[in-house]
């Protein structure tokens, strides 16, 4: 079954089954394992492109070769072909030639659902992959609770959540939760490397700047003009005020210009980033209020601007301006310190 969210020339998270980063989860999985008391499912959430998809399907091989009877090489082929008979996987389905569903159906889950119900394939656990449960339509979602609620024997569930907030907390409930974390900049470094050695380390370390953790979003910036506007949007965050007025509306023009482009959401997670590490490093500073109440007030003001543009279209350019704008006057009203960078 093919990732709807693949990368082009990027191997997929199954053909990889090696996550760089994510070592105290790792052990707690693989302590479960071993002590044979894995749970019927495990939600592994985070922020998206931190690499939960290469875990889950890393685990799964782990799993797979510790329960069974094959040695784990033969094991991680047949996770990498899909073809292992105790690997299942449910993602968003190919619509047509062009393109897929924009979400999993609850007739995907009921065929997962029979698929499970079939004999085993082979000696050992069985795993399913559901990658991700975020793009369950509620039908599927309800579908998928009752599989939940009476699993199969010898079966484990990953389940893959971007925003495990939205999920139904009776989905939750029933699952042991993993909470992933952005990882560290040698993780990212690792990853870039992995995926071509080639790479300079210019590229390198400007993709972990602006990666923010997250390997995907390393991996889409080599794609990225070097001379692009993230670089400048970069260095204006590291001290806006530093810049002259002009630098901010030239920087709303460029990313504003392609309102579905990869670099305008580029900025708004880099945008993201800044306001929640500015928003934690004030409330680390319990004197100084002033700053966290402007840092809060920021975010809200941002987010609503961005929601109004999403939601009626608006021109993102203007947008942008007003959050600059309001960056800058959150900047000049409290005290100058150094920015935590992600």
């Amino acid at each position: 079954m093919s990732d709807p969210d693949a990368l082009d020339g990027v191997t997929a998270p199954e053909r990889r089954q090696r996550a760089f980063g994510h070592d105290a989860a790792r052990a707690a999985i693989l302590s479960q394992v071993h002590e044979h008391r894995l749970p019927g499912a495990i939600l592994l959430h985070g922020p998206q492109g931190i690499g939960k998809a290469t875990f889950a399907f890393e685990q799964a091989a782990a799993i797979l070769t510790a329960t069974g009877d094959e040695e784990g090489h033969r094991v991680e082929e047949q996770v990498a072909a899909l073809s292992h008979p105790n690997l299942f996987l449910l993602r968003r389905r190919p619509k047509d030639a062009k393109g897929y569903y924009t979400v999993i159906r609850v007739e995907d889950v009921r065929s997962l659902r029979d698929s499970l119900h079939h004999t085993r394939g082979r000696a050992g656990h069985r795993v399913a992959i559901i990658d991700s449960i975020d793009d369950c339509n509620p039908s599927a979602a309800n579908a998928l609770l009752k599989t939940l609620e009476e699993p199969p024997a010898d079966t484990t569930f990953l389940l893959v959540s971007h925003r495990p907030g939205q999920l139904l907390p009776t989905i939750k409930s029933r699952c042991h939760n993993i909470a992933l974390r952005p990882v560290g900049e040698e993780a990212v470094r690792a990853v870039l490397i992995d995926h071509d050695p080639s790479i300079t380390p210019q590229s390198i370390e400007r993709a972990v700047a602006l990666a923010g953790g997250r390997p995907r979003r390393a991996l889409e910036t080599l794609a990225l003009d070097e001379e692009s506007a993230l670089g400048v949007l970069q260095n204006w965050l590291g001290d806006p005020l530093r810049f002259p007025a002009g630098v901010a509306m030239q920087l709303a023009d460029a990313l504003g210009a392609d309102a579905q482009g990869t670099e305008l959401t580029f900025a708004r997670e880099m945008l993201d980033d800044w306001m929640a590490a500015e928003a934690r490093n004030a409330a680390m500073q319990p004197g100084n209020r002033m700053r966290l109440a402007s840092a809060n007030e920021l975010w809200d003001k941002a987010h609503a601007l961005f929601a109004e543009a999403d939601s009626i279209n608006l021109d993102m350019k203007q947008t942008l301006v007003a959050i600059f704008d309001a960056i800058r006057k959150h900047v000049s009203m409290t005290a100058p310190v150094a920015i935590e960078s992600q």
